[in-house]
């Protein structure tokens, strides 16, 4: 598994809004700037948040983005499964009950099943705010 640039940009934007909460709404620019993650990309990024209900959005002169909730209610697992799909790191695991036609006889199958578990009960575990911490 190997998390994309989309995925890294969309914790670090969710982390400037909440880094930034003042109860504005707050400009694209300005987080595009303090980030420096270029507009064209972020312009990508937005919908996939505002979609999702992450963010609400403003337009106009006083415009801008803000979190749609605390940060205490987003995990970075919900917010990394937003803009990369799924985070199993291969496809078998992922379904329930498991559909492969090897599952009975796959010897690696648990160790897969239990990385997966362990990936998610960590993305799962950080909050918004937590990563905000960091930075306050």
């Amino acid at each position: 598994m190997k998390i994309s640039t989309k995925g890294r940009y969309a914790l670090r934007i969710m982390a400037d809004l909440a880094i930034h909460d003042n109860g504005e709404y707050i400009r694209l620019k300005d987080i595009a700037e303090r980030q420096g993650i270029t507009l064209k990309y972020m312009e990508q990024i937005m919908p996939l948040l505002t979609r999702a209900g992450y963010v609400k959005s403003y337009r106009g002169n006083n415009g801008g983005y803000m979190l749609a909730r605390t940060p205490e209610e987003y995990t970075a697992g919900e917010i990394l499964r937003t803009a990369e799909g799924s985070l199993a790191p291969i496809p078998c695991v992922e379904d329930h009950p498991n559909r492969c036609p090897r599952k009975e006889k796959c010897t690696t199958l648990s160790f897969w099943e239990g990385l997966w578990s362990v990936i998610n009960e960590y993305v799962d575990g950080i909050t918004l705010a937590d990563l905000a911490k960091e930075k306050m």
